[in-house]
């Protein structure tokens, strides 16, 4: 029986996909609002809207958490300061994916805007 993927790969091993996701995260906090594929942006999706919940609770449990997914403490001082406040009547939802135009011919890879709500 063949069972469909869950992520994309990326071509790219779990280590360096892990950190590529962490990376995408920790920027996506701090600039509020990134440029990257289409791809890309849809498989960071889930990931940060699980560490905004976190921070909607704000619980020191909650932050330890955050900060083994992130390993960047200043990202997350600024996302349970001011981004988990922001959303803490929202029930989800809290980013939004704007897709761009394509690049030249040589790369038509689809580029969008990821950026909170």
């Amino acid at each position: 029986m063949a069972f469909t993927k869950k992520a994309q790969t990326f071509h790219r091993k779990t280590g360096q996909r892990a950190a590529l996701i962490r990376s995408l995260a920790r920027s996506l906090v701090l600039e509020e609002r990134i440029s990257t594929t289409e791809a890309k942006a849809k498989a960071l999706r889930p990931f940060i809207e699980r560490l905004v919940t976190y921070a909607k609770k704000n619980t020191l449990a909650s932050r330890r958490l955050a900060i083994t997914r992130i390993h960047d403490k200043e990202a997350v001082k600024k996302l349970f300061d001011s981004i988990g406040p922001r959303y803490a009547t929202r029930a989800g939802g809290y980013t939004r994916i704007t897709k761009r135009a394509l690049r030249g011919s040589n790369d038509a890879r689809k580029l969008a805007y990821i950026s909170f709500v």
